[in-house]
């Protein structure tokens, strides 16, 4: 049998539960190997309130990490995460033109959980003019959507909209804009814009603090679904199953954060099926 693969290109959250920890849970959880090339190493201070603390690693270990998954072995889906510095945002994209690599998510990653500014400016510039344009689908948040587009802060569905067609422009095939909780809508709310038309993507408002993790794992999805061989639409269709079921089941890990829980959308499909 051959097994379906993917790549993401992303940084490590020591903790567990976002970055590639959480690429990994999720591509394995949908049936797809999956592949890392490690940009970065993010801890957390437990003597200080958890702060974050980032380690880039070399450009040149990055790449060597990308011919040995690329070249190597092969993929049929990636998706990128946190990148860390321009010179790893370029030898992203530099990767996916060289070898031609379709099937691409981006997940614009700017800050770690719990910040509420770009931890590079520099990068939010080269993540919209060099990275974006190689998107099958990105999938900004809010705060994202809004650096990219320029429009400053998103709190409606027309707010949205409008942002989406922004980053379209910029020319990604597809805009995912995960509204979820933080949209000021009774419902968990994305939306998906395809040069053409709006589609809202709803789920139910599940009141927790505990989605670490969740745009990490939301993309990831996306690109494991497209790895197997859907179409764009129906990745975030599953993949929009995969995140509302994740983060229905997530706790608390300690007293600072709760993961998301990568293997309640399987049990959840075993449970209706038995």
């Amino acid at each position: 049998m051959t097994m379906n693969k993917a790549l993401t290109i992303a940084g490590s959250d020591s903790s567990g539960g976002a970055g590639i920890q959480a690429d990994l849970k999720t591509f394995q959880e949908l049936g797809v190997y999956g592949m890392t090339a490690l940009t970065t190493i993010v801890t957390m201070d437990p003597d200080n309130s958890w702060s974050h603390n980032v380690f880039p690693q070399e450009v040149s270990t990055v790449e060597q990490q990308l011919k040995t998954i690329v070249k190597g072995v092969g993929v049929q889906a990636l998706k990128t995460g946190m990148l860390g510095s321009v010179e790893i945002i370029e030898l992203a994209a530099k990767t996916i033109e060289e070898y031609g690599l379709k099937n691409v998510v981006v997940d614009p990653v700017m800050v770690c959980k719990g910040e509420d500014e770009a931890l590079h400016p520099e990068t939010t510039v080269s993540l919209r003019d060099v990275l974006v344009p190689k998107a099958t689908v990105v999938t900004p948040n809010l705060f994202e959507a809004s650096q990219l587009s320029g429009l400053g802060p998103i709190k409606t569905v027309d707010k949205m909209k409008e942002a989406a067609v922004k980053i379209f422009d910029l020319g990604a095939e597809y805009v995912l804009i995960k509204g979820g909780s933080k949209l000021e809508h009774e419902k968990a709310i994305d939306l998906l814009y395809d040069g053409k038309t709006f589609e809202i993507l709803e789920s139910e408002r599940i009141e927790t603090t505990f989605t670490h993790g969740a745009g990490c794992t939301y993309s990831a999805a996306i690109a494991a679904e497209l790895a197997k061989g859907s179409d764009v639409k129906q990745a975030i269709y599953t993949a929009k199953e995969f995140i509302t079921e994740a983060i229905r089941h997530s706790f608390a890990l300690n007293q600072y954060v709760g993961p998301t829980n990568h293997g309640a959308y399987r049990r959840n499909k075993e449970k209706i099926t038995n």
